[in-house]
């Protein structure tokens, strides 16, 4: 059902994403040292429940158009691809300003907070940044000859919101030291930032560049 080639691509780009320390990270890997790892992993399977919410909604609405017209799947990708490359010079320029640092005000307003579950699905769910991710980057690794649109958007999309709480979960049983490498040093952070944002500029132009099927 995958074009092999595009499949490894998208496994490599995901798994690159799921462990740059981006704001989901940062929410969840605060919520550990605000409140334990139990609020650290309800709000990691928060933020899972409210990506499928994005992944399904996308996908019944796009595949619907992908599936029926050649011209509109060139167009969404072309668009997409166009998106993505925007993110990674954005998140590029984002890592030198370095706004992504934790702060002693931030954990302690996380721990007055309550309901760590639906704290976590809402602030995916009403993340208008995630759904725009979703609709730019999985119809990129779509193949529309294949047929099945719906399942593999759901698939890909269902793949990459499990490896993004992979990751956070890894954060959340290493909360102590990643929080203190995170917090402390400004540098790792513009790395990581960096080197993601460079990821998605070099995605979006090859899905550009490349034929759409």
């Amino acid at each position: 059902m995958f074009d092999s080639t595009r499949f490894l691509l998208f496994l490599t780009a995901a798994l690159l994403l799921a462990v740059a320390p981006g704001p989901g990270m940062l929410y969840v890997l605060a919520r550990s040292l605000a409140g334990g790892k139990r609020e650290g992993v309800l709000s990691a399977l928060g933020t899972f429940l409210g990506g499928m919410v994005h992944v399904f909604a996308a996908a019944m609405g796009v595949s619907i158009i992908l599936a029926r017209s050649a011209v509109v799947f060139a167009a969404v990708k072309y668009v997409g691809a166009a998106y993505l490359c925007f993110l990674g010079v954005r998140m590029i320029v984002d890592a030198r300003k370095d706004s992504q640092a934790l702060n002693d005000a931030t954990l302690q307003d996380l721990n007055n907070a309550r309901n760590p579950l639906w704290q976590g699905v809402a602030t995916e769910v009403l993340n208008p940044k995630t759904a725009l991710f979703f609709l730019s980057f999985i119809p990129q690794f779509v193949v529309r000859a294949s047929g099945h649109v719906f399942l593999q958007f759901v698939t890909l999309g269902t793949i990459s919101v499990a490896m993004n709480t992979t990751a956070d979960l890894i954060v959340i049983a290493l909360a102590g030291p990643i929080g203190k490498r995170i917090r402390a040093s400004a540098t790792f952070r513009r790395r990581q930032r960096t080197m993601t944002g460079a990821v998605l500029i070099g995605l979006g132009a090859y899905v550009a560049a490349s034929e759409s099927k």
